[in-house]
């Protein structure tokens, strides 16, 4: 993958997989502290431990018909690469959480991409679940979530594409305007 926000829009896939209704997704840049930190929490499925453990691994997958899972292995080794760290927890019937952590001025840090068109990707693909976004630079923090949203606009799901670009836009503008502080 070439950029985070497919590793972001992997993962959101496998939590909707998992069942999953509420998604939180967190991205923190910190100048610093030389860091960014992107974690993806859900409340699927979850798995047992042992499955935990071994999620890592590309040889193993739960998807039928795949022999690998590439998709938590190569966040992994993304982070590794960026001088960082990945880190899953995962509770059977609770959900799961992904974490990874990169040097932010690692040449080796992949860049992060269009997190809006990754978010939209996610909403449209997973027209029931409800996403809570939260991008954090240094002190600046800007929040996105579906249901707050939803309840504003008086709707049970994203399906007008006018809104769903609007959204789109909105987050475009909020998250330029953060990653130029």
């Amino acid at each position: 993958m070439k950029d985070l926000s497919l590793h972001i829009l992997d993962i959101v896939e496998n939590s909707v997989r998992a069942g999953a209704k509420n998604i939180g997704i967190s991205i923190v840049e910190d100048t610093d502290k030389d860091l960014l930190r992107i974690k993806i929490e859900d409340d699927g499925k979850g798995m047992d431990k042992e499955m935990a453990v071994k999620a890592s691994n590309p040889f193993i997958t739960t998807k039928a018909n795949k022999k690998v899972g590439l998709g938590i292995s190569l966040l992994k080794q993304a982070a590794e690469t960026a001088n960082g760290r990945f880190k899953l927890e995962s509770e059977l019937n609770k959900g799961t959480k992904v974490e990874a952590e990169f040097q932010l001025s690692n040449i080796d840090r992949k860049p992060l991409g269009d997190i809006a068109e990754s978010l939209i990707s996610a909403i449209l693909m997973a027209k029931d679940t409800e996403f809570d976004f939260e991008y954090k630079k240094n002190k600046e923090t800007f929040s996105f979530n579906t249901k707050e949203i939803k309840s504003q606009l008086n709707i049970d799901k994203f399906t007008d594409v006018t809104i769903l670009k609007e959204i789109k836009i909105l987050l475009k503008n909020k998250l330029k305007e953060i990653q130029e502080y």
